[in-house]
This record gives structure tokens, C-alpha cells and sequence, in this order.
């Protein structure tokens, strides 16, 4: 129970989904076997408390830049859907709508709330989730690039990762040298270091238990890192 619950969590949120998943999945099998059942009740709580202000940020990414695209709705809505079903998926947009949403929480709250209940990884994830969102219309708007850069920063997540992942959806001149975390100026056994350390850290296998689809959207980063690469390769002139 507990991995499949995570391998959904992970279709959605990245890895803060799986995790997720799998600690309603351990206490779903806590309870089948008769153990203490307040414990589920807080951790349910505590699943909702994480999914209105996941989806807070959402709204606020997609109000940034002063339009609400339905593009942009559709891709959260449908990714809600997939995880949690038709009939929970309405029941969170219900609650957030007509409670959650009139309680005027900020990003910095929300950011806070996430730093300290998640490590930094899954709050790299998050931040790759709400990019996605912005772009689902076709293109990521300066308002919104400036409320996902201070999203970050209330998530503690540091400059140089939120401007890898960045270059992963806006196009500049550097993109593949911002994509492995280096500046134009490195040395060629510094690209092909940092190309290592990424490798490392984002290879689709660390992901190959929870499942195919899992690790199919592991592969799409992956393979940016490696189109990045292979441009500053060709760039160089280097093997």
C-alpha cells in the first residue's frame, strides 16, 4: 500500500507527492493492523494541511501575471485528478475555495510551513511542479518567473538551484551552462565535474521503484541535463 500510494503521490508532486504518499500508505497499513487510529487522523490532517497550500501556491503562479489561463487550470486540475481521483480532487478544490482560500495566507507562510516539513530535495520538486504550471500555456511570463523566484526563496531553495531548474523551461543564451550549475567561464573538467554530480543526483534509477511512470518523468529531466551537456560539448569542442 504504502509504494503504490507513493508512486501516485510521485505523478503529481514529484518526490514531496511520493513522500507523502508513502506515510499515508504506512499509516493505512498501521491501521490494518490495529494500531493506534488517532495517529491517522493527524496524518490526514496534516495531508490536507500540504495539499490547500500546494495548490495555494498554484493559484498565486497562476494569478502572477494578472490573467487566470485556463491552460494553466486545466494542467492543475487534471494532475489533482490523477492523484487523488474525481471525488477528492473536487473536495480539495471545494475546501480551498469556500475556507481556505478567505484565510488570506501569504507565499512567505506558505514557504515556511513547506522548509520546515520538507527536505530540500522535494522542495526542488515542488518548484519544478510549479513551473510546469506556468508553463502549460506555452510560456513562462516575466510576472510569473518573478513570484516563482520569490516562492523559492520563502522555500529556502538557493539561487543558483532555482535558476537550473529555470533554464529547464526559459530559453537564454546560457541555459545549458545554468542547467549544470556553471558559469560560462568554467574550465572543460569543470562542466564535465558538474555534469557528473548531476547526473548522480537526478538519474532515473534512484526513482525506479515507484514505478514506470515514475521514472519516465525522471528521464525528461535527465534528459535535459544530458541536451545541455552535449551543447556545451559541441560548443567546446571537447569528448
Amino acid at each position: 500500500m504504502r509504494w503504490l500510494l507513493a508512486f501516485l503521490g510521485y505523478m503529481v508532486f514529484r518526490f514531496p507527492g511520493a513522500i507523502l504518499g508513502f506515510i499515508l500508505g504506512s499509516v493505512f497499513e498501521a491501521g490494518s493492523r490495529g494500531r493506534i487510529r488517532t495517529s491517522f487522523q493527524a496524518t490526514r490532517l496534516s495531508a490536507q494541511e500540504f495539499e490547500l497550500r500546494l495548490l495555494a501556491l498554484a493559484s498565486m503562479v497562476i494569478k502572477a501575471d494578472g490573467k487566470t489561463s485556463q491552460s494553466e487550470l486545466d494542467y492543475v486540475r487534471a494532475q489533482f485528478v490523477q492523484f487523488f481521483g474525481k471525488d477528492r480532487a473536487n473536495q480539495i478544490f471545494r475546501v480551498y475555495n469556500a475556507e481556505f482560500k478567505q484565510t488570506g495566507i501569504s507565499a512567505v507562510e506558505i514557504g515556511q510551513f513547506l522548509a520546515s516539513r520538507t527536505q530540500y530535495g522535494a522542495r526542488l520538486q515542488m518548484l519544478d511542479f510549479l513551473f510546469r504550471i506556468a508553463k502549460a500555456d506555452g510560456r513562462v511570463s516575466p510576472p510569473e518567473l518573478e513570484k516563482l523566484f520569490e516562492i523559492a526563496g520563502y522555500m529556502r531553495i538557493s539561487t543558483l538551484d532555482y535558476n537550473s531548474i529555470k533554464a529547464m523551461f526559459v530559453a537564454e543564451t546560457n541555459s545549458a551552462y545554468t542547467i549544470l550549475e556553471v558559469s560560462k567561464s568554467a574550465s572543460d573538467n569543470e562542466i564535465k565535474k558538474a555534469y557528473r554530480a548531476l547526473v548522480k543526483k537526478h538519474h532515473p534509477d534512484k526513482v525506479r521503484n515507484l514505478g514506470q511512470a515514475a521514472e519516465q518523468a525522471a528521464k525528461e529531466k535527465f534528459q535535459r541535463i544530458q541536451q545541455a551537456y552535449e551543447a556545451i560539448k559541441n560548443e567546446r569542442g571537447f569528448n
